[in-house]
């Protein structure tokens, strides 16, 4: 290969048919750091965050700068929400590398992912699955090359190191955006938020936002998720959804089949041209929602629907207030979180999340029917008792949720 020649597995490179599919490359460099020892999924997961460059290393002012703006925004959350922004002691931030924020996100994230990981690795049924022919030149269907002994040998032996490299990968692609800790509301245990500071610094040039407003923004966001996921019964609650979400996934190869169509393996590189045309993540873990998952779907968009709604609405009081560049800030960090292209989205899908803007509005317009009838002390309501917590329909009818709360707990089951 000459000095101008592009690298193996990015765009431009004829030799690679899967070059300009990011997923794909993800894929493949995460094969190739699985087998070097050590954690594989610690070391995908950094690889995957960095692309594999170097970083340099965090300047020791923005740390002191870090902690100097989280200590306003855990004092101002604490007086406007009358929650605890940490449990036991002072709330710590740490400005970190994307690899850095991955190799603890691997640790923090384990529960959760590793969950994920054993229902991928689940041994798939093949049963509905057509036979590959006994004699190989039996038959002129190129579809009929994918039965279930085709797909047996791809499952066989892509399976386990598939489950294996999941969460490193998604943890990889997470840490390669995410400004925080908590740009996904997921619940953390620890009492010191991560901040990643390539990623903070890079949006707000991109942006030309000043950058203390944005560490601020940032503080603000971090702690009010931390105070809110950190009460025991939403922490218990949320973090049990998405559990159950996602272990309840089943792997479906007649999927994968059904969308390899006429797909003829031996027609040369043409048929990798075909397979990267039909290829998409969720294929390629043989992820398929199961109706487990489809009935938790409903409590978990309403519970997280329900989190950003006040946690947008305690930033808008304390940012206002708080934030010189408040409103431009806002509208860029906001409509980025509602933006996310089609592998965050995956992520999202993945772990159950979706953060649409109709979700988003969806817990907005939740919080401000609270707020309407009931005022600031009504809507702290939802965080008193885990009764309290509101089903899917009284998100969307906020009047029935604060007359169900008012009712005595024997007449009331509640949602979760």
């Amino acid at each position: 290969m000459s000095d101008h020649d592009p690298p193996a597995g990015t765009p431009g490179d004829p030799d690679n048919p899967f070059a300009g599919l990011p997923f794909v490359g993800d894929l493949f460099r995460a094969m190739g750091t699985a087998g070097q020892g050590g954690d594989p999924g610690r070391q995908i997961a950094m690889s995957v965050a960095t692309g594999g460059r170097s970083e340099p290393n965090v300047d020791p002012m923005e740390r002191i700068e870090w902690e100097r703006l989280v200590r306003v925004a855990e004092l101002q959350v604490a007086d406007r929400t009358g929650l605890d922004v940490a449990r036991g002691q002072a709330l710590t931030i740490e400005p970190v590398t994307r690899a850095a924020w991955a190799s603890r996100s691997v640790d923090a994230l384990r529960p959760l992912l590793g969950r994920l990981a054993e229902a991928l690795n689940q041994p798939p049924d093949l049963s509905d699955l057509p036979d590959l022919p006994d004699d190989p030149s039996a038959g002129e269907d190129p579809a009929a090359r994918f039965g279930a002994g085709w797909m047996q040998g791809i499952l066989a032996s892509m399976g386990p190191l598939l489950a294996g490299i999941t969460s490193g990968m998604l943890v990889g692609r997470l840490a390669a955006r995410s400004l925080g800790t908590y740009d996904l509301p997921i619940p953390r245990d620890a009492d010191s938020l991560l901040v990643v500071a390539p990623n903070v610094a890079d949006f707000g040039r991109e942006w030309s936002l000043p950058a203390d407003d944005l560490r601020l923004w940032v503080c603000l966001h971090e702690a009010v998720h931390h105070a809110v996921l950190g009460v025991p019964h939403v922490r218990e609650a949320l973090t049990d959804l998405l559990t159950r979400h996602a272990g309840a996934f089943r792997n479906d190869p007649s999927a994968l089949q059904e969308h390899l169509g006429d797909l003829d393996p031996m027609a040369g590189p043409e048929a990798l041209v075909e397979l990267q045309q039909v290829l998409n993540p969720e294929l390629v873990l043989g992820a398929v929602r199961s109706p487990e998952q489809e009935a938790l779907l409903p409590h978990l968009e309403a519970l997280v629907a329900v989190v950003i709604g006040y946690a947008d609405h305690v930033m808008d009081d304390i940012g206002g207030r708080l934030v010189t560049n408040y409103p431009m800030l806002t509208e860029a960090l906001r409509r980025r979180r509602v933006q996310a292209d089609d592998e965050d989205r995956f992520i999202e899908r993945i772990l159950g999340l979706n953060l649409t803007r109709e979700q988003v509005e969806r817990g907005a317009a939740f919080v401000d029917g609270v707020v309407e009838r009931a005022g600031e002390e009504g809507l702290r309501r939802l965080w008193v008792d885990r009764r309290h917590l509101p089903t899917p329909s009284e998100v969307d009818a906020p009047g029935l949720w604060l007359a169900r709360i008012d009712m005595k707990p024997d007449e009331d089951s509640g949602a979760y």
